[in-house]
């Protein structure tokens, strides 16, 4: 398989900043918005980093374009490779598309139609799988080694998290007076690129992850003090059903102060709040930062004001609301 496949260390402050150099060209500075109800709601004032209108519509775009525009020219020009559920899947295809390289993304059988004709519509070449994460590795594993294509999973890659830590590096620079950053966790390339950027830039910000009860491996394995893989994931937020891997696991553990998890009822009525009062259409999975934010738990965090919250997608199947 080309391109390595679980590199050493994870990145550094330099690194994003080349990263956000790189991916300039190519990805959107969002906006940051605010909501007067969300943030009574919340008892805070709460300000959202807007990534639902990032290239692609997710924050995913970021990581993806710095790996595929970072490849060696040889290696580009055999292609990419990976495999993903949909947020992922889009970057790369669009990113590989941006470059003029080829795109092989494998997706589970089981991923929204909507998600898979995004991934054609943007030029890669879907190959379909089952829907488990072995059955995912393995074909991707197939298709590099048939194609010559370097494998960009996505999350456990130094490139993948450099280009997500941009996303702190521009909303510190839009909001500096943050007292803590909530993002989404899943596989956890966001939240890992989150601790490296902001942590060096403002050492004493608090960072927080959200988590679906029922895809809750990064609060157990905090609970545990070790990895803990996931296993039969069930929960709406179909972008956080992926397992934390080796580079993301010790950012949990050792930087995020908490892993708050939040009921599908409590993530769906999120996700309605924010399309009726802030008028921004998130997916699921940007609606658990937003629960995690109105939860009984966070509320009691003391000494926190001023609340950024990551919006990480605005992918939404609207053959499938959840209301």
């Amino acid at each position: 398989m080309h391109a390595s496949r679980m590199p050493a260390s994870p990145p550094t402050l330099d690194e994003v900043r080349a990263a956000a150099e790189r991916i300039a060209p190519f990805a959107r500075r969002t906006a940051v918005e605010t909501c007067s109800t969300l943030s009574q709601l919340a008892g805070r004032d709460l300000r959202f980093k807007a990534e639902l209108f990032q290239k692609a519509g997710a924050f995913k775009f970021r990581g993806a374009c710095n790996a595929v525009m970072k490849l060696p020219p040889a290696a580009a020009g055999r292609g990419v490779a990976t495999q993903s559920s949909g947020n992922h899947g889009q970057a790369i295809a669009l990113a590989a598309k941006l470059r003029g390289v080829p795109a092989h993304v494998v997706m589970p059988d089981n991923s929204s139609r909507a998600k898979i004709s995004a991934v054609r519509e943007y030029g890669a070449n879907v190959i379909l799988c089952g829907p488990t994460l072995k059955d995912r590795e393995a074909t991707v594993e197939m298709v590099a080694a048939d194609t010559g294509a370097s494998y960009l999973p996505p999350y456990n890659h130094t490139d993948v998290i450099a280009g997500q830590g941009t996303v702190a590096l521009e909303f510190l620079d839009q909001a500096p007076d943050l007292d803590a950053i909530v993002a989404p966790v899943g596989g956890g390339g966001l939240i890992s690129g989150i601790c490296v950027a902001a942590r060096a830039l403002k050492p004493d910000i608090r960072i927080f992850a959200g988590e679906p009860a029922g895809a809750d491996d990064a609060l157990r394995s905090k609970r545990a003090g070790e990895l803990i893989p996931q296993t039969g994931p069930k929960t709406i937020a179909d972008g956080l059903r992926a397992s934390l891997g080796d580079l993301t696991w010790p950012f949990i553990r050792d930087e995020v102060e908490a892993v708050i998890a939040v009921t599908e009822e409590e993530i769906v009525h999120a996700m309605r709040l924010v399309w009726e009062r802030a008028k921004l259409m998130i997916e699921p999975s940007s609606a658990v930062a937003v629960a995690a934010v109105l939860s009984e738990e966070f509320r009691s965090r003391n000494g926190l004001q001023r609340v950024g919250v990551v919006l990480t997608g605005g992918n939404v199947d609207l053959e499938s609301l959840p209301w």
